[in-house]
């Protein structure tokens, strides 16, 4: 019996808050659903924690602009 692992990726989303006060990341994998960063550095220090946390898993980061619109994105994979 031969038994197919797939593999987890994590997805996460991060977004202008609509106050203009940095961005939110979201996503499944985190434990409260989202978290908020402020300015400076919002959106770096989101896509770092997105990362950070995802290590065990393939991680798929959209950065989202103020229409909704996805205008980058981070792909990355596991580390044995």
């Amino acid at each position: 019996m031969v038994f197919a692992m797939e593999a987890v990726k994590h997805a996460y989303e991060v977004r202008p808050r609509e106050d203009k006060r940095g961005v939110t990341l979201t996503s499944d994998a985190l434990p409260f659903g989202r978290l908020w960063y402020g300015e400076p550095n919002a959106v770096s220090n989101a896509i770092g924690c997105a990362t950070h946390r995802s290590r065990s898993h393939d991680v798929v980061i959209r950065i989202y602009d103020d229409a909704g619109n996805v205008i980058e994105a981070h792909e990355g994979q596991s580390q044995p």
